[in-house]
């Protein structure tokens, strides 16, 4: 069958007008698409897949509490300890451009596992460690996990998930980043940085077990052709009840069709989607913000404030935002709050830039 007759047929499907039943259930694909509910199953595959997340957060705000503990007892320079800080982001870059090909090919659970394994190692190096490099070996590490992480956390909740519910249970992604950083922020102001990096490893070892009560993607055993795990996953995930019938349909047809060449994004026509999509990636890691979150206590020093004031200050400001960011985002759409985002990160970063500059010109 061609992706032509295929898009075809879709169309004209979604060109006829059909009545809604009483019985709730609303169209689809297929004029059919049953609206589900969040079952036990798919709270508890989500809860495990945001494990993934909070050890994303814990990650990027690991940095910034312990930046005092760490320089006095091993005896960094400024220089070695940024080197620590930011070979995080090298780790995750390397992780994140491998993250698709991986969870293709062993799938979405088995490479959550193995993402938390790095992170466990790196965790483990970092609380042993004695010398720079081994501090700087373990935050690669952690780092790579992050960058796996990243990618397949979100992929693996928006497969499991009922169309009708997705949106928020993706958006948890983001929420469970935002307090793996605040948690870590204050369990930092009074716990030491080996203690900080061994409670690192909880949430790690927290998915790694979760992973054994949880079902595989359908949507990634539809991939492989694997149509029976497929369908006993969806009934899982929706109920044993279920009709099931319809979305299994629709990865097949999904399956039918040819997987695109990543050199058919750079057409003509996909030129502005493109452009807008990767410079929205691109430019929110250049704004600034991530510089600010590991290095905060030593920016709120700076400033003339205790650590842990600066940290609580963090915290409180993060995690309100952040939520209602998540209850935002399908009321208010992207744009807005992208424009309404960008502008604050772009005065917030500002502000940090000019009280430094006044700072240095005394």
């Amino acid at each position: 069958m061609s992706r032509e007759k295929i898009e075809e047929g879709r169309l004209s499907c979604s060109l006829i007008v059909k009545k809604k039943p009483r019985d709730g259930v609303g169209e689809g694909q297929f004029g059919t698409e049953t609206t589900s509910s969040a079952t036990p199953v798919v709270v508890l595959s989500t809860s495990v897949a945001v494990c993934g997340s909070y050890v994303f957060g814990t990650a990027i705000g690991y940095s910034s509490p312990v930046q005092t503990g760490i320089i006095d007892d091993l005896g960094l320079s400024v220089a070695e300890y940024s080197l620590f800080g930011s070979i995080l982001t090298i780790g995750a870059m390397v992780g994140a451009a491998m993250s698709g090909r991986i969870a293709d090919y062993i799938g979405r659970k088995f490479t959550m596992a193995f993402s938390e394994i790095f992170c466990i190692v790196g965790w483990l190096a970092i609380l042993f460690s004695k010398a720079a490099w081994w501090l700087d070996f373990g935050r690669l590490l952690v780092g790579y996990g992050m960058g796996l992480l990243s990618y397949v956390v979100p992929v693996y909740i928006a497969e499991v998930t009922p169309k009708n519910i997705r949106g928020g249970f993706t958006s948890v992604h983001q929420l469970m980043i935002c307090c793996g950083v605040s948690i870590t922020y204050l369990i930092g102001t009074f716990a030491t940085w080996r203690t900080l990096a061994l409670i690192g490893t909880i949430p790690c070892v927290m998915q790694l077990l979760g992973l054994f009560f949880i079902p595989e993607s359908p949507r990634w055993l539809a991939k492989i052709g694997k149509w029976k795990e497929c369908e006993a996953a969806l009934l899982r995930l929706r109920g044993d009840n279920a009709d099931v019938s319809d979305e299994a349909r629709l990865y097949r047809t999904l399956q039918e069709l040819s997987e695109a060449s990543i050199f058919s994004l750079f057409q003509r026509k996909y030129a502005w989607s493109l452009i807008v999509g990767v410079g929205l990636m691109v430019l929110q890691q250049f704004g600034g913000v991530n510089g600010i979150v590991f290095y905060a206590s030593a920016i709120f020093i700076s400033a003339g404030f205790s650590d842990s004031v600066g940290m609580m200050a963090m915290v409180v400001v993060k995690v309100p935002m952040t939520a209602l960011g998540v209850l935002l985002l399908d009321k208010s759409g992207r744009r807005p709050l992208l424009l309404v985002s960008a502008a604050g990160t772009c005065l917030g970063c500002l502000l940090v830039g000019v009280s430094f500059f006044l700072q240095v010109q005394r």
